[in-house]
């Protein structure tokens, strides 16, 4: 994920150091969902949200001739952060906005005695899993 930033703007050395760095910082990332016990089943917050920034951000220090120790200065990278975070803010008030919709109309999360009860069997009649034992017998 962190190199779809930076494909086009380092050299291969740089793409290698750039997949050990943010390889290492998103397995980091994906463990504070149990550290922080929020809900990730897809580990996105690890790995789009810090392999994106972490690549994003990389640009500013080794993009092929703009970046900082590559030949450039600051620019390139404060360009790479402005675009990073208004990204980032972007996305956080846009998930927030449809979030608040989506709890105040259909909901989030189904009724505790459904859960309970078996989301499949409430919602859609039937059971998962079940392999025919829940087809009736006439």
């Amino acid at each position: 994920m962190a190199i779809t930033p930076a494909c086009a703007s380092i050299t291969p050395g740089f793409a290698l150091l750039l997949g050990v760095i943010a390889g290492a910082l998103s397995a980091l990332a994906v463990e504070l969902k149990f550290k922080l016990g929020y809900d990730d089943s897809l580990d996105v917050v690890g790995i789009h949200l810090a392999a994106g920034l972490i690549g994003t951000l990389y640009l500013g220090f080794f993009a092929t001739d703009t970046g900082l120790f590559t030949g450039g200065d600051y620019g390139q990278l404060v360009v790479q952060a402005i675009a990073a975070f208004g990204v980032l803010i972007y996305g956080f008030v846009a998930a927030l906005i449809i979030g608040f919709a989506i709890e105040k109309t259909i909901g989030f999360r189904v009724k505790s005695e459904d859960e309970i009860a078996g989301v499949d069997l409430v919602v859609h009649g039937e059971a998962a899993y079940s392999f025919g034992q829940d087809v009736e017998r006439r």
